[in-house]
């Protein structure tokens, strides 16, 4: 896994309380499970996310049927992702031979944006 600082880098002088708040963006080699049609969260680890983070994740390639619904931190440094498989045709019966592999071992990118501590 690969963290880039984001816009923070490099600005001298930058308070602390402020620069923690900058997006930062990860860049991290995931191999998802098989998605069955409908939708499926699956958890992976990412060091350094929080719950106060709101995160958006880049799939690098094109599948067909399957996508991303959401993202979200389910906890510290775990980041949950919704995959999605919507088959071109009327889904009659939930087998294996209409679930969706994600590719393996792609390179997923992460942004994350700290937000303001909670109450």
């Amino acid at each position: 896994m690969t963290v880039r600082q984001g816009f923070a880098q490099g600005l001298v002088g930058l308070p602390a309380e402020v620069a923690k708040y900058m997006p930062r963006a990860y860049s991290v080699t995931l191999s998802p499970a098989a998605v069955a049609p409908g939708t499926a969260e699956q958890t992976f680890t990412v060091t350094g996310l929080t719950t106060d983070d709101l995160v958006s994740v880049n799939k690098p390639t094109q599948q067909a049927n399957l996508g991303i619904a959401g993202c979200r931190v389910s906890a510290a440094d775990t980041l949950a992702i919704t995959f999605i498989n919507a088959p071109g045709t009327a889904i009659t019966s939930l087998t294996a031979a209409t679930s969706v592999t994600p590719t393996a071992s792609e390179e997923y990118t992460v942004i994350a944006i700290r937000c303001a501590t909670r109450a």
